[in-house]
């Protein structure tokens, strides 16, 4: 091979060099939180000539060989390399930077090796001694992150810091993005709130996805955290936000905050449209707040917004539940003249609302429509009419079912088994079900909580307290049920021993990894008055990283409070307010009462003031709740000075 000190031709870049057998590819420099950088100093000779110095400071435009070099070529020739040594000696050619630092960070963002990326980047630096690139490094961020190197992210971070260079918005997203999709989400506001003190502006795209992963964590306080952000840095939620938020705020039980977002849309340009009603109809149906979907319909008729087939769906359900079967009825029926061509979720709809009516010869007729016109049947329509007809007490024909569903090709699921297994108990017929739950487990179908609690149910209405206190026994055993599911069952049962036993021995282990079960243990023990054990669940729930709803800090303040631990409660209500949770007017009330039974009356009167001046705090219930504080400390003067005040504004006559 020819000597690298005279400058090669793009073809002996290719030196068959590469033909070497592979070595084990060592790792490249890793990269700690502080990454040392190799200073050095270009020292111009003392002999310059006067000339040579004029001639060096002119703005000429460099001279680069970008468009002679075959970068797909290199490339392969670069992935081809086993450490460190055979880069350099492939790329030293290049060593007084006679490609351009776009076609190397170019060449970096096509290495798909983080490794490779990562020693081209130092070579760059350390050895071609090109300026500085945040390009550069955000590509190369983009490959370690991609790896999940997290340390090196943190290092190559701090690298940019010291070489001067400034962290853009890319950088950021990159971090920002990469460690929430990881769930990592302390890691993810903590870049966010690097990103806002150094004042670059995020985009309605960062945010959003950063809303996106909170919810589908279903952790809905940081989702609601990020909002806020949003907002204060002078971004224009547009509709898709939106309508992501109004879930979020009703999976976060704020339904009043779900409704105002669909005002506030209006206020600031953005019409709400059928996706955003129908977002909202589905969080009141959801928790069964049937009056104010049915509100929220006639708020979208009014508005001439069209349906679509969820819309339709979802006011069936509505107006079944609000025993409105007629409405229910006409809403079916009239749908193809509206366009809108019903589908499965639309008939089985409708047979759950004839069923729950106990209208079964209409539920029967419309079920053998279905086959007749050949309509899609699936296993919820099967489960319907299971169900329908063991409310109307025929059991064999409900039994028949599932074989018919079986000859169709349709796999009944837990709920059908469990469903059967309920009828049955209820007929008396608990050897049946016993038999059918058994060759069940035998048979490997996954056993949910709901098959599991039916079978509980089931033993104990049959006085078999045996039977079903083997079945909580096997609970604790993970090779059998799955933890978190277990968990759920003990709790919704309220064993408690067993489930706190399960739910110890699965966050050990690392096996606790939705929220949703540390939710369902902080409200056993809330249920059962063991403010101790809702304090340590809670303590499990933050340091795991989670964020709490609003529920959840109502009744983490009410545990301190039984506790007589003043302190904590008020840090987690300001943590909460300085990550701007949005709360519920009952968990303002219960740091109230608390600063009351402290007798802080100080707090009382500061945070009543900051209260009353919110319009969104029902003012009527606050000055009832502040009266109330005052009146149990004895503090008359202080009640009747707050009832006062609440008939000069007119309150009492609200």
């Amino acid at each position: 091979m020819s000597s690298l000190s005279s400058f090669p031709s793009p073809m002996q870049v290719l030196d068959p060099i590469f033909s070497l057998p592979l070595l084990p590819l060592p790792k490249s420099r890793i990269y700690t939180f502080s990454r040392p950088i190799t200073t050095r100093f270009l020292l111009l000779s003392s002999s310059a000539t006067k000339r040579d110095m004029w001639t060096r400071t002119q703005k000429t435009t460099p001279s680069y060989l970008d468009h002679s070099v075959d970068m797909k070529q290199l490339l392969i020739s670069i992935s081809q390399t086993q450490n460190e040594v055979e880069l350099y000696s492939l790329l030293s050619p290049y060593k007084e930077r006679q490609l351009s630092i776009r076609f190397m960070v170019s060449l970096i963002s096509q290495e798909a090796d983080w490794q490779r990326s990562l020693a081209l980047l130092d070579w760059i630096n350390e050895v071609a001694r090109y300026s500085p690139s945040v390009f550069a490094y955000n590509v190369v961020l983009r490959n370690v992150l991609r790896a999940k190197k997290w340390d090196l992210a943190h290092g190559l971070f701090d690298e940019m810091r010291q070489r001067a260079l400034s962290p853009d918005r890319y950088t950021y997203s990159t971090l920002i993005t990469s460690f929430g999709k990881a769930g990592m989400f302390d890691e993810s506001l903590f870049w966010l709130q690097q990103m806002e003190q150094d004042r670059v502006s995020g985009d309605l795209v960062l945010y959003s996805n950063l809303i996106e992963l909170s919810r589908k964590l279903c952790d809905y306080s940081k989702a609601i955290s990020i909002f806020m952000r949003l907002k204060r840095s002078g971004i224009t939620p547009d509709l898709v936000a939106y309508n992501s938020m109004i879930n979020v705020f009703g999976k976060a039980r704020l339904f009043r905050e779900a409704r105002m977002l669909v005002h506030e849309m209006r206020e600031v340009g953005v019409l709400p449209d059928t996706v955003s009603y129908s977002t909202l109809l589905s969080v009141y149906v959801e928790n069964e707040k049937f009056v104010e979907a049915l509100s929220v319909f006639a708020e979208m008729n009014e508005a001439n917004c069209s349906l679509d087939l969820m819309t339709c769906n979802i006011m069936i359900d509505v107006y079944g539940q609000l025993d409105m079967v007629k409405e229910a009825d006409r809403l079916f029926w009239s749908m193809r003249k509206m366009g809108i061509e019903p589908n499965v979720v639309s008939y089985n709809t409708l047979l759950k609302v004839y069923g729950e009516a106990e209208l079964f010869g209409e539920a029967i007729h419309l079920f053998r429509l279905m086959q007749r016109k050949e309509i899609e049947q699936n296993v919820v329509t099967y489960n319907t009419m299971i169900k329908i007809y063991g409310k109307s007490l025929e059991h064999e024909k409900a039994t028949n079912l599932v074989q018919e569903m079986q000859k169709r090709g349709i796999e009944p699921n837990a709920i059908t088994y469990s469903t059967i297994i309920s009828i049955w108990g209820k007929a008396g017929k608990l050897d049946r079900a016993a038999m059918l739950f058994q060759k069940l487990r035998s048979s490997g179908v996954e056993i949910d909580q709901v098959l599991y609690q039916t079978m509980i149910v089931a033993y104990e209405r049959a006085g078999l307290v045996a039977h079903a206190k083997r079945l909580l026994h096997d609970l604790k055993c993970p090779d059998i049920i799955p933890r978190d599911t277990a968990i759920k069952i003990l709790a919704r049962a309220g064993r408690i021993e067993e489930a706190t036993w399960v739910f110890r021995q699965a966050f050990d282990a690392g096996e606790v990894k939705d929220i949703s079960v540390f939710r369902c243990m902080i409200e056993l023990f809330s249920r059962n008055k063991r403010p101790a054990n809702v304090v340590e669940v809670f303590e499990k729930m933050r340091g795991a990283g989670y964020f709490p709803d609003s529920d959840v800090i109502a009744l983490v303040l009410n545990a301190y409070g039984k506790l007589r631990e003043f302190e904590k409660a008020d840090a987690v209500y300001r943590e909460m307010q300085e990550e701007e949770c949005v709360f519920p007017d009952e968990v303002h009330f219960q740091m109230l009462s608390l600063y009351g039974a402290r007798k802080d009356f100080i707090m009382v009167e500061s945070l009543f003031e900051k209260l009353d001046s919110d319009p969104n705090i029902n003012k009527k219930e606050l000055h009832l709740v502040v009266a109330s504080i005052y009146e149990r400390q004895n503090r008359l003067n202080d009640a009747s000075r707050i009832m006062n005040r609440m008939s000069k504004e007119g309150m009492l006559r609200l």
